[in-house]
């Protein structure tokens, strides 16, 4: 059997509604922690298809996070072999590194459901086009040389881009909608929210609204990416 291996940065953030396309894709899953004493020592390469989720830290924030040089280095030799591999939030951004494009505070914290703009019609993302996805980030990237920018919102203009058929990194939220973590995120976040200019029971109240919807549309696209491997 295939096998799928997803990295979490912070428990709460895990792999959510991808969960269903990626195991109906005939993977294993498995996942691991950063703070797990073996996470240093995992061969990046060997899974068929990995998937690093989000977290607060930023990818500049090594000193704070020695683990994130670590994966950085094992990250880009999967990279430089083609495997299949999968970015979301955090994740995005640490592709986007290994791939040599700088990451950086963007300067506006995004926090919500709204839309993004799909620019190539005949990609996976096309599924969202237009769909109230989750927003939660305040950093962002260059895109990175040879990939091919995807999707932008109207705050970043980089929420997604691939690099042929295996690689694709995600800065927004489509996993997220239908999991109970997601009051983890409320009561962790609170800060966040208020300075993006929202309150927790207005984002609950989004999330009530759009989060099935975003997480079906979230879901094809994950099994459109996956069936083109």
């Amino acid at each position: 059997m295939k096998t799928a291996l997803i990295i979490r940065h912070v428990p709460h953030e895990g792999v959510a509604g991808y969960r269903d396309p990626i195991e109906a894709a005939g993977y294993h899953v498995d996942r691991i922690d950063v703070c797990d004493p073996g996470f240093s020592a995992l061969d990046l390469a060997e899974p068929d298809l990995l998937i690093m989720m989000g977290g607060p830290m930023g990818v500049y924030e090594q000193h704070s996070h020695p683990w994130i040089r670590c994966q950085l280095r094992r990250l880009a030799r999967r990279l430089d072999a083609d495997r299949p591999t999968l970015g979301v939030c955090f994740g995005a951004q640490m592709i986007a590194a290994a791939l040599g494009a700088p990451v950086y505070p963007g300067g506006t914290t995004e926090l919500g459901f709204h839309p993004v703009r799909v620019h190539v019609e005949d990609s996976p993302l096309r599924h969202v086009d237009g769909v109230p996805v989750l927003h939660w980030h305040g950093d962002t990237f260059d895109l990175p040389e040879g990939t091919e920018l995807l999707a932008s919102s109207h705050v970043y203009p980089h929420q997604a881009f691939r690099r042929g058929r295996n690689l694709l990194a995600l800065q927004f939220h489509g996993e997220m909608g239908e999991d109970p973590r997601f009051e983890a995120w409320v009561e962790q976040g609170e800060q966040d929210i208020v300075a993006a200019g929202h309150s927790p029971c207005k984002l609950r109240d989004a999330h009530a609204r759009h989060g099935s919807r975003a997480v079906a549309a979230g879901r094809k696209m994950i099994a459109e990416w996956l069936d083109g491997l």
